[in-house]
């Protein structure tokens, strides 16, 4: 009987990873990144601060931003669900929560490089989303006024 090491173990499981699988790990993984608050953040913390630049694939460098840069910056997040997202974020290793010890206390969060490799795809996403939302609005209207 052999055995195997952790790391071989994770390769092994790597290679059997199945979406279209009910029982795959990956699709929770899928449920959490399509989270509208999930994208935002990982667009706000990749850099992407120019709220009133619809559709422009402006991106500054990745920074570390506090709790409350986050929260204007996504304007109808609700403090809960943004302290939810965060934590989740950190845990899956996606971003990190940094603690410096001032007087109030100031938390800041910044991508890894596992969340910074994720923000380029979600980028993608919202930069076609704001591009092609008038074609949305356009064809649900055509299709509304087609079925009733």
């Amino acid at each position: 009987m052999t055995t195997t090491k952790a790391a071989q173990q994770r390769a092994q499981a790597k290679v059997e990873y199945n979406a279209f699988l009910a029982g795959c790990p990956s699709r929770q993984l899928l449920d959490r990144i399509s989270d509208k608050w999930v994208v935002l953040v990982l667009c706000a913390l990749g850099g992407e601060n120019s709220p009133g630049r619809p559709g422009a694939a402006h991106a500054d460098a990745p920074k570390a931003m506090r709790y409350s840069e986050i929260a204007r910056l996504l304007a109808g997040v609700s403090q809960k669900m943004l302290t939810q997202t965060l934590r989740s974020l950190e845990r899956d290793g996606l971003l990190t929560r940094t603690v410096t010890p001032t007087v109030p206390v100031t938390v800041s969060y910044e991508l890894t490089d596992l969340g910074l490799s994720l923000h380029h795809m979600t980028r993608g996403l919202r930069i076609w989303a704001q591009t092609h939302m008038s074609d949305v609005l356009a064809n649900r209207e055509n299709h509304d006024a087609r079925t009733s």
